[in-house]
């Protein structure tokens, strides 16, 4: 009975997917690429990959439980070693390019925190321009993160919950002030409505781009494959996990869908962020900045005081923002490269990428691993002079690179569920017919979304860069994948 109440109950797992799941920042860039029309994005993306998805997840998870295999597991008896390998390394591969677009973007909530906007732009350092003066702090950020982590600092957590908690209070901000605003303003919106189905954006009102947004919808209810370890802590989790999961994305997507509409009760488009020097990097700033500044110019203050009021919005979103970078920073450096290179066999690796270090830290594997993310860094802040084409691109690659490996978990899910051999005690497809069905259909989905956001730059703006460096990610670390599982494989063998 005492085991029983210690068991994860409908409301706390419903907590837990809300706060893994749901991003605040993700319904600013949601605003400024589609406006209102993202609404229905969101709620898509919601019934056709969020809930059968993470119901996938749960199956995999409560079939197969590995505290280190996770995902290499999952693959390798629905399909192979090899194609498991393949997966997990791109999967790894994918925070390898967070890594490379978040230690870029960590200096726009730094320097938002002492100056109340985004001053990444304006650095020049040495006759090297912004981005490329951006791209420097960035390796010294990724050298100062990895460092750190090698030592096993324990202290960071407590810094890091204080972000979680800055970060989380900004949605309550948001829906308090928005709605006073609108009180205040008799009910006038900033953005009208009557183009609810366009998007002000001028790269977003293609019917190509419309699509490409699709990604931004699926990569907002990303870190799904996190819950399928969480089956067999629920309390009777036949019932309560897909209820949890509904729930969860109801709440999720009326969230985003508040937040959406939130924003527009205080932000004009044209008005707001046509700025050239606006971007995806820090959107989320320029928008929290204006929604002080409408404040303080509803309750009739000057417009020096109304700036001042924005300042502050400005310089708290920017410091928990900083902090819940830092935090997941210190976290995925060792975390995904933790569980590659020991959820796989240990034959796969060199002895210097498995040995542990007296913090349990896979030491020599990250130094390694800074070495990569730093020369991906230099490359892609010295092609570009534009910083705020250099922020896009980053998102674009983060997004691209994060969503790829569901579809390999979503092709191998049929055969996974075809393998007897494994005991599966929590079932939601029961049939082998529906799960193939379902299955290829959220695999399709995912893959049009990708498709759409790699072809959208060639189509719409004429760019085939964008395209370029969205691809180049996922097919270098693809193919190396590949290459390494076949040097290693005949090593073995010999």
């Amino acid at each position: 009975m005492s085991e029983n109440n210690n068991k994860i109950t409908l409301t706390a797992l419903v907590m837990m997917i809300f706060t893994t799941v749901f991003g605040f920042a993700n319904s600013t860039v949601a605003f400024y690429l589609m406006g209102y029309a993202s609404i229905l994005f969101y709620l898509l993306a919601a019934v056709l990959f969020f809930i059968p998805f993470a119901l996938m997840m749960a199956e995999y998870g409560a079939a197969i439980k590995s505290d280190s295999s996770g995902m290499y597991k999952w693959l390798e008896v629905s399909v192979n070693a090899r194609f498991a390998f393949i997966g997990t390394f791109m999967w790894f591969a994918s925070y390898i390019i967070w890594m490379v677009s978040t230690s870029a973007k960590v200096w726009i909530p730094f320097t938002t925190t002492f100056f109340g906007s985004d001053q990444t732009q304006k650095f020049a350092f040495l006759g090297l321009n912004a981005t490329q003066t951006i791209g420097l702090l960035s390796c010294v950020w990724m050298i100062i993160v990895t460092w750190v982590s090698i030592k096993g600092v324990k202290g960071i957590v407590r810094i890091t919950s204080l972000g979680g908690i800055a970060v989380t209070s900004l949605n309550a901000i948001l829906l308090v002030i928005s709605g006073v605003i609108l009180a205040l303003k008799h009910g006038h919106l900033a953005q009208p409505v009557q183009h609810i189905m366009s998007s002000p954006n001028p790269s977003y009102q293609h019917p190509i781009g419309l699509m490409s947004f699709a990604v931004f919808a699926i990569f907002a209810y990303g870190g799904l494959e996190v819950l399928g370890g969480m089956v067999d802590k629920t309390k009777n989790p036949e019932k309560t996990f897909p209820r949890a999961i509904i729930i969860s994305a109801v709440i999720i997507t009326l969230g985003y869908a508040v937040g959406i509409f939130c924003w527009g009760i205080s932000t004009n488009w044209q008005a707001v962020l046509s700025n050239p020097t606006t971007n995806m990097g820090n959107i989320s700033y320029v928008m929290m900045r204006n929604l002080g500044y409408v404040l303080g110019q509803a309750l009739g203050q000057t417009a020096a005081t109304s700036n001042v009021i924005g300042l502050w919005f400005a310089r708290y979103t920017g410091l928990g923002m900083f902090l819940a970078y830092a935090g997941a920073f210190f976290t995925l450096t060792y975390s995904p490269l933790k569980t590659l290179i020991l959820g796989t066999p240990k034959e796969l690796w060199p002895a210097k990428f498995t040995k542990l270090n007296k913090n349990k830290m896979p030491s020599y594997a990250m130094m390694v691993q800074c070495a990569i993310v730093i020369v991906i860094i230099l490359i892609a802040s010295f092609a570009t002079t534009d910083p705020s084409a250099f922020y896009n691109i980053l998102t674009l690659m983060s997004n691209v690179s994060m969503t790829l490996p569901y579809l390999f978990l979503l092709y191998a899910f049929p055969k996974f569920k075809q393998n007897k051999a494994v005991l599966k005690p929590f079932e939601v497809y029961k049939s082998q017919k529906w799960t193939t069905w379902i299955s290829w259909g959220v695999f399709v989905v995912v893959l049009g979304a990708n498709v759409f956001t790699l072809i959208q730059p060639i189509l719409v703006d004429g760019d085939i860069k964008n395209t370029i460096w969205m691809l180049a990610g996922p097919i270098i670390f693809g193919a190396a994948g590949a290459w390494w599982y076949q040097v290693r494989e005949h090593r073995v063998a010999k």
